[in-house]
């Protein structure tokens, strides 16, 4: 039972030198170590401050792009149906100055025929005259191929005239 029951040197010395060794620690190594775990536990919340403020910025940039995106997508639309409105205006245009280039191509194609048709009649006439020049020619030598007939001839247009 002896290494039960302390002794009382035993207590004295294992007291003093726990005082002793409380005394170095908080002289020498407690400081140190304090700082050390304070400045850790301060670069922690700084680090999680700054985590929360990049976390909130982030949000703010997610949202001002979100923003950006639908202006963007506005003023695109805005783009295509004004590019679209110009292109069927050009295309109307075109279309209309196509429209009265062909009517003036018909209306001058119209002319043309008439004027050649003007043209074909007359000399379809002039042929006929000289045809029918030709043809009275023959006749009337024939008619006149001979004396008698010619004296006749000149008889009744003599005739003809006394009348009228």
């Amino acid at each position: 039972m002896d290494l039960v029951t302390p002794n009382l040197g035993l207590m004295f010395w294992t007291g003093l030198i726990f005082v002793l060794l409380l005394f170095i620690l908080t002289k020498f190594i407690w400081k140190p170590i304090l700082s050390v775990v304070n400045t850790r536990e301060k670069s922690i919340s700084d680090s999680l401050e700054l985590a929360e403020k990049t976390m909130l910025e982030m949000k703010s940039l997610q949202a001002q792009n979100e923003n950006l995106l639908k202006e963007a997508r506005a003023e695109r639309d805005a783009i295509v149906r004004d590019a679209n409105a110009i292109a069927t205006k050009m295309v109307e245009d075109s279309k209309n100055v196509a429209k009265l280039e062909a009517d003036k191509i018909i209306i001058s194609a119209r002319e043309a025929i008439n004027n050649e048709k003007v043209a074909a009649l007359a000399e379809l006439k002039t042929q006929i005259a000289e045809f029918s020049l030709q043809i009275a020619e023959k006749v009337v030598r024939g008619e006149l191929s001979s004396d008698e007939k010619q004296k006749a001839l000149s008889e009744k247009l003599a005739a003809d005239f006394k009348l009228n």
